[in-house]
């Protein structure tokens, strides 16, 4: 069996800063948090950019370029950007930091969807700002946006482009055949890298019965062309994670998913979460892949590639 790749997301574009004051909002902090969970075992880190001011989610090139050459001035880890940035983004807007720095990976939503947050919103009364509350609460009326038409230009522009390959964040079974039919038009290269997204309202349950479900499924659609991984949202981040390890597969924790390492417990750092599955995986038996075997299992073009 191959060893399983962590990938650790930072900070992602869900939470926001009154939810923990251990969420990397800066750029110093993001680079901080990052280096740290490559330290502790993720051969992935899955990042998102942060206004400094306020916290909020931001495109803008510039901050993104303030922490990702100290991230790959510091460690080995394969860098991962988002392409999803954050809600109310433009495809343009959550385009351009990737296209600037011309990473080893993007992440790529694989279809349009309902991403609710807004029973979030009514969980705390004293917000530290004011773009927070109705950030989330809009989102009872918001639908993420990947036609076919922006995951095909996504594919020419990245893919093509700069030789970016991408984790197809895989939230419902529908989107797991919505690569089958890019994959048959030609718009990705075998093998492929699944991330199976549970519990985000919206897409599939956080039930076992799904990942048991999505995995035959991918089985059935890519045969042997595909590496695959779990994230889950929230309290079921770990056990859903300690499953896919059971069944061969790849991680994702970090604060982007959740913000807690035990029942009712904020995690202190990124750094935590990946110590945890790490020490999870390792006592199953299992070992942990360094960014050079995720680089190669997932046919990546190298860290020497990149634009930062």
């Amino acid at each position: 069996m191959s060893k399983v790749i962590i990938t650790c997301a930072v900070t992602g574009g869900i939470h926001t800063p009154t939810m923990s004051d251990h969420l990397p909002i800066t750029p110093d902090q993001i680079a901080e948090q990052a280096i740290a969970a490559a330290e502790a075992g993720a051969a992935i880190l899955h990042l998102h950019a942060r206004a400094p001011k306020d916290g909020r989610p931001t495109p803008d090139p510039a901050v993104f370029m303030e922490f990702l050459p100290r991230i790959k001035q510091a460690t080995d880890a394969v860098v991962n950007i988002t392409t999803g940035g954050g809600l109310n983004m433009s495809v343009e807007e959550r385009l351009a930091a990737p296209l600037k720095a011309a990473p080893e990976m993007c992440s790529l939503n694989m279809g349009s969807m309902n991403f609710a947050l807004h029973p979030l919103a009514e969980k705390y009364s004293d917000w530290k700002h004011p773009w927070e509350q109705p950030y989330l609460a809009g989102t009872k009326d918001f639908i993420f946006r990947n036609t076919f038409g922006d995951i095909e230009r996504i594919y020419k522009m990245l893919g093509e482009g700069h030789g970016t390959k991408f984790e197809h964040e895989c939230y419902d079974v529908g989107h797991l055949y919505n690569l089958a039919h890019c994959l048959d038009r030609g718009w990705f290269k075998p093998p492929v890298f699944l991330q199976l997204i549970f519990g985000i309202l919206g897409g599939i349950g956080a039930d076992l019965d799904n990942l048991m479900f999505m995995k035959r499924t991918a089985d059935k659609l890519f045969g042997k062309d595909y590496h695959w991984s779990v994230l889950a949202a929230g309290r079921h981040q770990m056990a859903f994670c300690t499953q896919a390890a059971m069944m061969g597969g790849n991680v994702r924790v970090g604060l982007e998913d959740s913000l807690f390492i035990g029942r009712g417990k904020l995690a202190i750092s990124n750094a935590e979460q990946v110590a945890k599955i790490r020490r999870i995986v390792e006592e199953l038996g299992y070992e942990i892949a360094t960014p050079e075997e995720a680089r190669a299992t997932l046919g990546l073009k190298g860290g020497d590639r990149v634009n930062f």
